[in-house]
């Protein structure tokens, strides 16, 4: 029997299902970002002594800067996560975009949006 060129489908809804808890978690996580940067969360500097405002509204700032960059770097992962799950649905999910060799479960388990193997990833640097 020859080197496998897919994962089976069981093996595929396996993977489904770990993306799916993974996506689930990053969208929370992108609310709370959000919610951070618009404020509804409702710690914001109205009632703070005239002060402290200064300082405050410099450390908001800061805090809302990189609020915003995390939030972008959620949003960029949850669309890897979607893109992972259109690739099952196309059962081309697993399968190495340089090498087109099977990714090693292993490291799908713990990067479930890989498209690279650890191989060809190395061969990039």
């Amino acid at each position: 029997m020859g080197e496998k060129t897919r994962y089976t489908d069981a093996e595929l809804e396996e993977f489904r299902q770990i993306i799916n808890e993974k996506l689930d978690k990053a969208q929370k996580d992108y609310e709370m970002l959000r919610n951070g940067l618009t404020n509804l969360d409702g710690n914001d500097v109205m009632d703070t002594s005239p002060t402290f405002k200064v300082l405050e509204e410099g450390a908001a700032t800061l805090s809302k800067e990189e609020s915003g960059r995390l939030a972008q770097r959620q949003m960029k992962f949850i669309q890897h996560l979607q893109a992972a799950l259109v690739r099952i649905e196309n059962k081309t999910y697993g399968i190495c975009r340089e090498t087109g060799k099977l990714i090693p479960k292993e490291r799908l388990r713990a990067v479930p949006h890989a498209t690279l193997s650890i191989e060809a990833k190395t061969q990039q640097k």
